[in-house]
């Protein structure tokens, strides 16, 4: 069920449901605020998904706290992958939108450890901005930009 929004409710959320044991999961690791589970569908072996227990749909609607702890478990979770799996690596990936590739309409990283040969291929067409277009969006971005009323004294 969605809201008027198109958002997912946490009462029918696949990851809020893993996260009060309704469904199965491989966990881990479990604190207060923050749950990891091997993914189903792995890209390599070991590929864990880190989850905030607080149901936010994408980043842009999670708490700082919330993403603060994740994070945390994200770095550790890495550590983890390095040592317990001997990962030469991790990409962490993390998705917001359809569009953007998310499955699950839950905040999650994705961290998946790297192996010598493996197949993973995580990359984009880079694109060339000229100097003025990087400018243009570089003021748009900016949280200093100065108004056209401040005045130095």
């Amino acid at each position: 069920m969605t809201t008027q929004a198109g958002m997912i409710k946490s009462a029918d959320c696949l990851f809020c449901k893993i996260v009060r044991g309704e469904i199965p999961s491989k966990k881990v690791y479990d604190d207060k605020n923050t749950i990891a589970f091997l993914d189903i569908n792995p890209a390599t072996p070991g590929h864990v998904l880190v989850v905030p227990k607080k149901h936010a749909e994408d980043i842009t609607k999670a708490g700082e706290e919330e993403l603060s702890d994740t994070i945390v478990v994200v770095k550790k979770i890495s550590e983890l992958l390095m040592e317990k799996m001997n990962a030469i690596g991790v990409n962490v990936v993390q998705n917001n939108g359809k569009h953007a590739g998310q499955l699950v309409s839950h905040l999650h990283f994705h961290v998946i450890p790297r192996y010598p040969n493996d197949n993973v291929i995580i990359t984009y067409q880079r694109a060339h901005l000229s100097e003025s277009d990087l400018e243009e969006i570089r003021k748009k971005l900016s949280q200093q930009e100065k108004k056209d009323m401040d005045f130095d004294f």
